[in-house]
């Protein structure tokens, strides 16, 4: 299927609204026909989504942003990648559909971000990648199939952006990532820890992949922050053991009716100049804002304060992000996978030696 995305130039042809070319040279469909800026040091050209004024974003093959696709993470600085899973989901189903719908509605995505003046695209050379092929009948499998499609990530020199999928992957995804870099710091936004043992019987899924990934050394515990914690809980203190761990919890509370870019300059600081992984499971926002996810809770974060904790994220040496959770079936509307895809976009935007006007 995408090899027709790359035999067509239309598709592949960008445009930016600040390089040169007329939607008349655009489409006179010259062979491998390029208005990409270029890598000064290499002569290589950046991959930039295609602007709407030229191209409807409603034409063409489905990708993150409309970026090309390409099989593997060589040559690119960062990678969108999708882990279609909801096999370790304990409530709603329907996250195996969350990187499709992400890149369905991720074609309103334009190349600069208008409120931090972020340039990614002028910075880094990023494509999407596809999906990791996943084992939908067997969890297990499927945890050994990402950690060996992240290794080959990782092991490019790219940064991989996750669209989930449960939140399972985040294990499997920072073995890899543990690998290459030694324990790393965590910033986890999320309504639930993540952090039980056994869930009926089973020490794998959504609700544990904090937990093994303390048990296996993976985390730096000093350097994780678990922000937008609420809900009902099975013990009068359900985030003792997180605590316990060292991690810093930042329960919802604590963010109603304010601005949370303090919080994040405290962040900046826990974290340090070490590696950090930045893990976003949508539905740490009300569900009044994101619908569309398999464990709900209510008196969420707001979309903005979602985006200052991204934003604040920049300064930090990230080494990988993933946005998780998002299950279409129970938004009609696309907008949780919309507000999914902004995230991820974000994301983008604070990855080291991104380029700011």
């Amino acid at each position: 299927m995408f090899s027709l995305w790359r035999n067509l130039n239309v598709t592949r042809s960008v445009i930016s609204p600040t390089c040169s070319g007329t939607a008349a040279d655009f489409f006179s469909l010259k062979p491998r026909q390029t208005f990409a800026p270029s890598r000064k040091s290499s002569g290589k050209r950046y991959n930039v989504p295609p602007s709407a004024e030229f191209v409807a974003r409603v034409s063409g093959i489905p990708t993150m942003a409309k970026l090309p696709f390409q099989e593997s993470a060589d040559g690119l600085d960062a990678a969108f990648v999708g882990v279609p899973i909801d096999t370790g989901t304990s409530n709603r189903p329907g996250g195996r559909f969350g990187p499709r719908q992400i890149r369905v509605e991720s074609a309103l995505l334009r190349a600069y971000n208008s409120g931090t003046r972020a340039a990614p695209f002028e910075s880094l050379m990023v494509a999407d990648i596809g999906d990791v092929n996943v084992n939908v009948y067997d969890l297990k499998d499927t945890c050994k199939r990402i950690r060996e499609a992240y290794r080959k990530i990782l092991a490019a020199g790219c940064i991989p952006l996750t669209m989930g999928g449960d939140h399972t992957i985040a294990y499997p995804i920072l073995q890899a990532v543990a690998e290459k870099h030694g324990p790393v710091g965590l910033v986890h936004v999320d309504v639930h820890a993540d952090t039980s043992d056994v869930v009926l019987g089973e020490k794998i899924g959504h609700g544990t992949p904090f937990r093994r990934c303390v048990e296996e050394g993976l985390l730096d515990c000093k350097r994780v922050v678990q922000i937008g914690l609420r809900g009902s809980g099975y013990s009068p203190d359900s985030y003792e053991w997180s605590r316990a761990q060292g991690f810093r919890v930042v329960q919802v509370e604590e963010c109603w009716f304010k601005s949370l870019a303090p919080l994040m300059a405290e962040v900046r600081a826990q974290m340090g100049s070490g590696p950090v992984y930045l893990s976003f499971d949508i539905d740490a926002l009300d569900p009044g804002f994101a619908p569309g996810t398999g464990t709900p809770e209510i008196a969420g974060l707001t979309p903005i304060q979602g985006v200052e904790i991204i934003r604040g994220c920049r300064g930090l040496n990230l080494v990988g992000c993933d946005l998780v959770e998002v299950s279409p079936p129970y938004d009609t509307t696309g907008n949780t996978a919309l507000t999914g895809a902004n995230l991820l976009f974000e994301m983008l935007c604070v990855l080291p030696k991104i380029k700011y006007y």
